[in-house]
């Protein structure tokens, strides 16, 4: 048996940095009193979702990944307690700006970027805004605890996301993510959909995925959005074994056996029956080949 724990955690954030590093480090702190040896924030904690609005100021909330206040905390904080953080920031890196998600390996050390690959626009969630697309493609990372995979929240609704990191390795997927209501959709809720979707990436290629979403209403101008939390984690068939409430600070803890996965996945034989040759229409728009 290869017994690893994961913690995915929820909050409401502020527009105060250092105040929601802090309730974001109180949250990590007691998943590994739990036991937790890898855990997840959720999408750009550091402050309110700012994608609400195309505001130009809200640009100087980037920072490089040597100068954000999150990453060199959350460095000490890895070390400290011997666990992985996969920490999301804004990322500014010369001219551009990304979506990123810096993975901190157990003894403290940056074990490199994931940048979001697939960035929405719409009423309420404007990121095309204020992210390039980004050029890292699908990653994973070798930790102590496992090898693990990295999308961040808009990449969850693809399939070729969780795919394309099962393929390269991913043991279990990390989901940071910030999602809610639709201001231009009153009384629609995609709480449901958006879980069964990971549930559906999980399954199919036989990893747990972990989804830590944000709790709490936010105002910016004249939008509002009300994020519906319900954070949790998946067992290698997709089914929900933690799972968090829509709007309380939340830390679930979770046991995940990866050589049982491992077997499972062989056992199935989904990877081995593969045929890639026979999927060009996947590398299309419009699937005309």
């Amino acid at each position: 048996m290869n017994i690893v724990k994961v913690a995915a955690t929820q909050m409401s954030c502020s527009d105060n940095r250092s105040e929601n590093i802090q309730k974001a480090e109180g949250l990590i702190r007691k998943a590994v009193k739990q036991g937790a040896q890898i855990v997840l924030l959720q999408e750009l904690f550091q402050s309110y979702y700012f994608c609400q609005k195309q505001v130009y100021n809200e640009f100087t909330r980037a920072r490089t990944v040597d100068e954000d206040e999150a990453v060199l905390h959350f460095k000490k904080i890895a070390r400290e307690l011997q666990v992985v953080l996969p920490i999301s920031f804004f990322e500014r890196s010369n001219n551009a700006y990304y979506n990123s998600v810096a993975v901190i390996d157990a003894d403290g050390e940056i074990l490199g970027i994931y940048r979001k690959t697939h960035i929405p626009d719409g009423p309420g969630y404007c990121e095309k805004f204020y992210f390039s697309p980004g050029d890292t493609g699908f990653k994973v990372f070798k930790t102590r605890y496992g090898t693990i995979g990295i999308g961040i929240c808009w990449d969850q609704w693809f399939p070729e996301t969780a795919r394309c990191l099962v393929l390269k390795g991913a043991e279990m997927i990390f989901y940071p993510t910030a999602i809610g209501s639709e201001p231009d959709m009153q009384g629609f809720d995609s709480r449901d959909h958006w879980q069964r979707t990971m549930q559906g990436h999980s399954a199919a290629n036989l990893v747990p995925v972990i989804a830590s979403n944000r709790i709490s209403s936010e105002n910016i101008q004249d939008s509002s959005l009300t994020f519906y939390g319900s954070s949790f984690i998946t067992n290698c068939f997709g089914e929900k074994i933690a799972e968090a409430g829509r709007d309380e600070e939340a830390v679930l803890v979770a046991s995940l056996d990866l050589d049982e996965y491992r077997n499972t996945r062989t056992f199935w034989g989904v990877f081995r029956d593969r045929r890639p040759e026979m999927y060009q229409e996947i590398m299309t728009k419009d699937g005309i080949v």
